[in-house]
Formats: structure tokens, sequence, C-alpha cells
């Protein structure tokens, strides 16, 4: 039997990650929908059926929760983390609507989305974390972003938050202090070491608590991210260099990286020639834009094969878009809105088999130095 929330499960989630203050009235549940460029899969039919169930369950439990549940619906952007429309739908629960039946006159602002609906879940085929994360900023809303959820991630729902809270604080507390990351990975195809520089930066955490307005994050939760420095600062480089090891099936492909930027592929194969094409193509897809350290692993909790799931078990490195966690690169950067992406890659050995992380140290400010992962496994006293 697939894996379901109860309305008091879904209330005392909703109570346990966004805290409702008084005054607020309501939150909105967000889908994007296929269309003749993206078509439907199953996968994403069945996370509209699981956004509508929730806000039907919730409207049954609006007395228990004090908050109305609506349904917001749009086209999908093609891309994760591609800017989203100006407008939305919102719609009463039932069977939705194709982008076709759409009613362009009945269309509403996202802008009066943000205003009138100060809790938002966005259950969604492509990641909507940038764009509202940088929402956030302009309007006093909180959103948990859920790109490509399924029913096997329900039981991360019901994980010991204060505690997962916890040690991402920890977690964030050395990226805040740390100037430099250093690492040592093993491949078949011999040693790969990376510099990470993180000067003139600080460090984020999502713990899958999200109780103040102008914060959004992941849910399910549970890492500490940083924006490598992208040498922004006139006169002061980036100093992050050397090889980046990247599987992909049964094929490894080697990212040179310089300033920051993934500038050519060294390995061979039909996917590093992929790859290879698309630095050229794309530029700002090089971009390192994110040194993440994720902590469910320690729960038990397993990969699926979803990022949104897969990146918060352990470490991970992701190309692209940065301007949303601070950084300097966005959809300016890239050729077209629907080139935009930010794409993790996760170093757990479900999900890179043959990469094998053997050290990684955090270089502090003070000059001293953190082991913090050896063979793959944090060093850190949690």
């Amino acid at each position: 039997m697939s894996e379901r929330l109860s309305g008091p499960e879904l209330v005392a989630l909703v109570q346990r990650v966004f805290q409702p203050q008084p005054g607020e009235s309501a939150l909105a549940i967000l889908v994007d929908l296929p269309d003749a460029k993206v078509p439907d899969d199953a996968d994403w039919a069945a996370r509209r059926a699981i956004a509508m169930e929730w806000v039907q369950e919730l409207s049954a439990h609006r007395a228990e929760l004090g908050l109305a549940g609506h349904l917001v619906v749009y086209p999908n952007v093609h891309t994760n983390n591609g800017d989203l429309p100006d407008r939305a739908w919102l719609l009463s629960p039932g069977p939705l609507p194709s982008v076709a039946a759409l009613d362009p006159a009945a269309a509403i602002p996202f802008a009066e989305i943000y205003e009138t609906h100060p809790i938002l879940i966005a259950i969604t085929r492509f990641s909507a974390t940038a764009p509202l994360k940088l929402a956030a900023k302009r309007y006093p809303i909180r959103a948990a972003t859920m790109p490509g959820f399924r029913a096997d991630m329900i039981p991360a729902l019901r994980l010991d938050y204060a505690e997962v809270n916890r040690r991402v604080n920890l977690l964030k507390d050395l990226l805040d202090r740390a100037e430099g990351a250093d690492f040592r990975f093993d491949t078949p195809s011999g040693p790969c070491e990376l510099h990470i520089d993180l000067r003139h930066r600080t460090g984020h955490a999502s713990g899958g608590l999200l109780p103040t307005p102008g914060v959004a994050g992941n849910l399910p939760s549970g890492e500490a991210y940083i924006v490598p420095y992208e040498g922004e600062f006139l006169g002061d480089p980036s100093r992050t260099h050397g090889v980046m090891p990247v599987q992909f099936g049964t094929e490894i492909v080697r990212y040179r990286i310089v300033a920051n930027k993934a500038l050519e592929v060294l390995s061979e194969g039909p996917k590093s020639r992929e790859e290879a094409a698309l630095l050229a193509r794309e530029p700002a897809y090089g971009n390192l834009a994110e040194l993440g350290l994720g902590v469910l692993a320690a729960f038990g909790v397993k990969p699926i094969g979803e990022i949104l799931l897969d990146e918060k078990l352990g470490l991970h490195l992701a190309f692209g878009r940065s301007d949303h966690f601070g950084g300097q690169v966005g959809p300016a950067q890239f050729s077209s809105p629907e080139a935009v992406i930010h794409i993790d890659r996760v170093y757990v050995p479900e999900t890179q088999p043959d990469v094998k992380v053997l050290a990684v140290d955090l270089a502090l400010a003070d000059g001293s130095t953190v082991g913090l992962m050896r063979n793959g496994e944090y060093q850190l006293a949690f």
C-alpha cells in the first residue's frame, strides 16, 4: 500500500515546519502542469494527486489548523529553478485542467498569491526553490519546495526534525568559519583533488523548519550548504580549482575546474562528450554553485533516485545557478530562461559507487583544519 499522510499528520507537519502565526489565514499548495513540450508521466500525475489530496485534507481540518488550504497551478517552466510565470491560477480542488484549457482571464499575479498566502508548499515537477527563495526576499512568505516529491519520501517527513535541525546548524557553523574545503576522491582511473574557495561566504541551514517569514527551503530537508566564492571582487579571483569527478551510470566524467568554473572535460566516453558539449554551449552550467552537507543518512534514510531526498543524505556539489543562495550566477548568465539550471551531484555509495570520498577537510579562518569526512563518513561527534 502506498504511503500517505493522514489529515492530522498533515496538520502536525504544517504546524511543526511553519509554526503558523496569529493573523495568518491561508496556505497555498503549488503544482506545475505538463504541456506539449514536457508531457505528463506517472510520477508527475501521482505528485499532483498528492497535492490535491493534501489540499482536501487540510481544508477538512481547517478548524484544527486555523488556515484555509488553496490550490495554485501554473504551466511548468521546462527547467529546474527557472523563473516562475508572472501569473497563476487559484483553483478549487478537483480535476485539474490542461494548460491549454486554463482561462488567461482568470489568472492572477503571483505577487497577489504571495501577499495573501504567507505559507507555500510547492509540490512540483521542476524545482521552484530558486524563484521562491528570491520571492521570499520581497514578500513575507515562507515556502517549502518539494520538486520530484514521491510517496516513498513520506517517511522522511516523520523524522525528528528538531535533531535534524541541530545537526544541520552545527555544520552551518563550520561552513561559516571555513575559508576553503579540500576534497580527495578515488576513482577507477585514479585520484582526483579539488579545492573549493569558501572566502567571502556564509553557510545556510536547511533543517526542515521554516518558522520565519522571508525564507524558502526544501522539504524533506536536512542539509547545510554554501555557495563557493565566484570571484566577483575586483582583483580577487576565486581560488576554486582541481578535478571534480561525477559518475553517470558506469562512466565517470572528470571536470577540470579553474576559478570556480568547469572549463573542460578530461575524461572520454559518450557522457563525457555530452557534458563537454554542454559546457561549450552553456558556460554558466559549469559554475560550481554549491557545496552541500546532508545529514539524513544517519537517520536510516536511503536514496530513491530523486534529488530532493538524495542530496539530503550526505555530501553533494552542484553546478549552475547560485543567485538564490547568495551567489552571482542567475538567469542573466544563461542563454535563455529554459537553459537555467541548478543540478546537484550526490556523493553517497548508492548514487556514485565508483567515486570514493576519501577525505574532506575544512580550512578555517583561524588557520586550523577540521577533518570533516573520511571515507564518506562524517568525523564530527554530533
